[in-house]
């Protein structure tokens, strides 16, 4: 069975300007196709549109509804691009592995290991019954 990992992302409510794009329609593609050629760069599968409803704040106690619009893409794991999170896959293959693998805390210059695990202590308070 393939797997796979999904990533949601706004669609674009605005046009993008170039050369030889005059019309609103053609402003929006070209916004579109950009967004969706970056993504398909990554290794990203564009898979639909969707409007989503959204409760939104409306003065002090009201609320409202609105409607987002998100483009859902989903690329399959294994690829290539897929391999950005090497730590966060040997976490879920192997839990002790994954505490192996982590670097050691780096301690400041004023900071030894006996200083670091010490309690933090109040302020002191002179002992008069010992004068």
């Amino acid at each position: 069975m393939q797997r796979f990992e999904y990533k949601v992302i706004p669609a674009p409510k605005r046009g993008e300007k170039a050369r030889g794009v005059k019309t609103t329609e053609d402003r929006f593609a070209l916004a579109l196709t950009t967004l969706m050629n970056e993504l398909g760069a990554d290794g990203w599968d564009y898979v639909r549109a969707d409007a989503l409803p959204c409760e939104e704040r409306s003065g002090l106690t009201g609320t409202k509804t609105t409607f987002q619009n998100v483009l859902v893409f989903r690329r399959a794991f294994g690829t290539a691009a897929a391999d950005e999170r090497p730590q966060m896959r040997l976490l879920l293959q192997d839990p002790s592995a994954a505490q192996a693998a982590a670097p050691a805390p780096r301690l400041g210059p004023a900071e030894t290991p006996l200083t670091a695990a010490a309690p933090a202590v109040g302020p002191v308070k002179p002992n008069l019954a010992a004068e």
